[in-house]
């Protein structure tokens, strides 16, 4: 019989939670031995929680409010013992057939990893649409990383890649799968899905959420060798961005050539990376969602860049 542990780092709402547990309930598991262990930076748990125990095996973990999402998964661990390892975050629903699923994939030759890929909720937004068709650019394909809301592998597998780094707060899944991959193929895969019961639906929190996200950018490429098709992601908020702002200051010294160009390279990133995802011309999402999407998330992915360097200058992290 196959044992499988499921890691959930949470904090704050627990309705979401509770979803991530019903999902888990209702997975196929045949002759699976399944476990579950919350880490969680609330101090204490709801009833409703708690009663998950009468039907689940599964640990309520509290941890301090400063430890990283990263600490919270390899705590986890360590408080498990099993053959396998579901990493999930806790405002995700499992499809039926997921567990089956990730465990023929990740016992098929030299695939050490194994995710799926993410499906709308019954009631999206136009932005939620351009988060899916984001996701799942690359579908039943080897992947160079991999996001970190649905993972599987061997529990030999993550003892191997040293866990996930503790010390970043985001940009963890892209340092840890990557590691990860040094060992074999990171697979993703339709077989199975799930739904990001959080996902953003809303363009300003979303914009708020990827200055979040964006301060460990940079702390993330410190000690590995980062791959060619992540430097777009490095290149182009940043240049975005500049061109923009290049074209407003020069159009408010009235110097409107000179601004044209900074725009005009504002522009072309904008519609490079809007096309890539309308080339399909499917009916979500909309072109002007896709625009909506870029024009505020390359700025935000700036200017969290920006602040995560700033405190990582002031923490004194690069000094020698």
């Amino acid at each position: 019989m196959n044992s499988v542990a499921f890691i959930i780092p949470h904090m704050g709402r627990e309705a979401l939670l509770i979803d991530t547990l019903n999902s888990i309930a209702a997975l196929n598991r045949t002759n699976i031995e399944l476990s579950v262990v919350v880490v969680s930076k609330n101090e204490s748990f709801s009833v409703d929680l708690l009663t998950y125990q009468d039907s689940i095996n599964i640990q309520f973990l509290s941890v301090d409010a400063n430890v990283t999402i990263s600490e919270q998964r390899n705590i986890g661990v360590k408080n498990t013992d099993t053959q396998y390892l579901a990493f999930i975050d806790a405002d995700v629903a499992l499809s039926p057939n997921w567990l089956d699923e990730m465990l023929l994939l990740v016992n098929q030759p030299n695939i050490v990893l194994a995710s799926a890929v993410q499906l709308a909720s019954n009631t999206p937004t136009q932005l939620e649409h351009v988060r899916v068709r984001l996701s799942n650019l690359s579908i039943d394909c080897e992947m160079e990383f991999l996001p970190g809301r649905n993972l599987f592998m061997a529990t030999d597998v993550f003892t191997k890649s040293g866990g996930f780094p503790s010390e970043l707060v985001t940009c963890e899944d892209y340092v840890f799968t990557q590691k990860v991959s040094e060992q074999g193929t990171l697979y993703y895969s339709s077989k199975a899905n799930y739904v990001h019961l959080g996902e953003d639906k809303e363009y300003w929190p979303m914009a708020k959420k990827e200055v979040w996200r964006g301060q460990s950018n940079l702390a993330s490429i410190k000690g590995r060798t980062v791959p060619v098709s992540e430097y777009p992601s490095f290149i182009a908020p940043p240049l975005f961005t500049l061109g923009l702002l290049w074209g407003v200051l020069f159009m408010l010294f009235g110097k409107i050539a000179i601004a044209a160009l900074g725009l005009a390279g504002a522009l072309f990133i904008l519609a490079v990376y809007t096309l890539r995802l309308w080339e399909k011309q499917l009916r979500y999402p909309s072109l002007f969602a896709i625009v909506g999407f870029y024009a505020l998330y390359f700025p935000a992915r700036t200017i969290g860049t920006v602040l995560g360097a700033l405190k990582t200058l002031d923490s004194g992290v690069y000094k020698q």
